[in-house]
């Protein structure tokens, strides 16, 4: 310690020696480049983040099905009755712009923990409804939780602690949604057989408080808390300064809505979701109309779901080269071409191949959207910008089921709403290939932090 310090010319006893800032510097270099104890905080991240996401969305969507006739017959319920809960999911779209500026206020941390305490709070005040109103009433609450609980706090934490790896660790963490899924639902299942729909919505709500604790005792997402983390087992090597810094760049929404690109990405990624809300909802009774049996038909959604999943995990790779923009313009093409093959199957066993391609499309768009939005306007108000695009998915959200079914009812089939759908997904891709990155976000990497 003593050759820290130098001898200075003075009587006073307090006084004899100072620090030699070169010498601490280079000792704090070195320090800071030893190995450390324990593994990168980043995957445990990356796997709360991918547990969040399939805990909420596997128990809030995937599982809705379970519920339909217990709730009928307990209540005396219409199915549309029960099917309206659904339509209240709109709130999420409306919400995500608060959600996300709030998660720029104090982070991803605690609005992810908060959150997912609301969808808890919603399935246990569930346990006890006995009226309709109260029903819509704890569905939107629970519909208010799921931003925060799932896309756009995970979307945040993969870009501040796996910069570099960003694609990759994107498509893991959105996988997530469909192993949840997988798990979520003959679990569920088996619940409402052995206990009943009341307590199976309980043990839902106590489980999801757990994973609340959780989320509070792992997730950071400060730089202070990456740099923490650097030489540690499985650090990523890009952890620099240089990285770090990147943590604070990119436009404001301000800034970020005044661009062009902002306002083609919206369009595109609006128009895109009719595919999931206008077109998969109802791809169970196209097949079956087409000649497939439902058995069949549900063999053909478990391949598109597993293509899906795969998609994230190609697309997210393949985005660190080509570009999370170029990636998402890829997986809508082949969702176009999934789409037209299906249209003019009619039955064969080419429609297997159309299940597979528009699979490896649909898939992706998960673990893009929030690259896409990183890419273009950074990390600066990530949350704010991610929640402003959102909010606009509202309208396909409430539309898409509907126009769907207006079709089916009047043509007695689903040809045109995959015509209209495929139109859709053409702008989209316009619209993508028309974004570029915005000018004063190259001004805001070249400026200093």
């Amino acid at each position: 310690m003593a050759a820290r310090w130098l001898p200075r010319n003075t009587g006073h006893r307090w006084s004899n020696y100072i620090p030699n800032s070169k010498s601490d510097a280079t000792l704090e270099a070195a320090q800071e480049e030893q190995p450390k104890r324990g593994i990168y905080r980043g995957w445990y991240i990356i796997g709360a983040s991918a547990l969040s996401i399939g805990a909420v969305l596997g128990t809030v969507q995937f599982t809705f099905g379970f519920f339909i006739e217990p709730l009928e017959e307990e209540f005396g319920w219409s199915r549309t009755q029960v099917n309206g809960a659904l339509s209240i999911g709109v709130v999420t779209g409306f919400l995500s712009p608060i959600v996300g500026n709030l998660m720029d206020r104090i982070g991803a941390r605690w609005t992810m923990a908060g959150s997912i305490l609301l969808v808890a709070i919603a399935f246990l005040l569930r346990s006890i409804m006995t009226e309709l109103w109260q029903f819509y009433l704890f569905s939107a609450v629970m519909f208010a939780g799921t931003p925060g609980a799932t896309m756009m706090p995970a979307g945040r934490l993969v870009l501040t602690w796996f910069p570099k790896l960003r694609g990759r660790m994107m498509g893991i963490v959105t996988s997530g949604n469909n192993i949840g899924s997988g798990i979520a639902v003959p679990v569920v299942a088996g619940l409402i057989g052995f206990v009943g729909w009341r307590w199976t919505w309980g043990i839902l709500g106590i489980v999801l408080i757990g994973l609340a604790m959780l989320i509070v005792l792992v997730v950071r997402d400060t730089a202070d808390d990456v740099r923490k983390e650097r030489n540690k087992r499985w650090a990523p090597s890009e952890m620099g300064d240089e990285a770090n810094g990147g943590l604070k760049s990119g436009l404001t929404a301000s800034v970020a809505m005044r661009t062009s690109a902002f306002w083609f990405l919206v369009i595109g990624m609006t128009l895109q979701q009719f595919v999931r809300t206008g077109v998969v909802s109802q791809m169970v009774p196209h097949l079956e109309q087409i000649g497939f049996t439902r058995a069949i038909a549900a063999s053909m959604m478990v391949v598109l779901a597993i293509f899906a999943a795969s998609s994230k995990l190609i697309f997210g790779r393949l985005s660190e080269s080509i570009t999370a923009r170029v990636s998402f313009i890829v997986i809508m093409i082949l969702q176009a071409i999934g789409l037209s093959v299906l249209l003019v199957s009619n039955g064969s066993v080419v429609t297997w191949g159309a299940i597979i391609v528009f699979g490896l499309g649909m898939g992706g768009v998960g673990a893009l959207t929030p690259l896409v939005i990183f890419d273009m306007f950074g990390l600066k108000q990530f949350g704010s910008i991610m929640g402003l695009t959102r909010m606009s998915v509202t309208i396909p959200v409430f539309f898409g089921p509907i126009l769907a079914g207006l079709i089916f009812d009047s043509t007695g089939k689903y040809d045109q709403m995959f015509l209209i759908t495929i139109v859709l997904l053409v702008i989209s891709i316009g619209s993508f290939l028309m974004a570029k990155v915005p000018s004063q976000m190259a001004e805001s990497d070249s400026a200093p932090n």
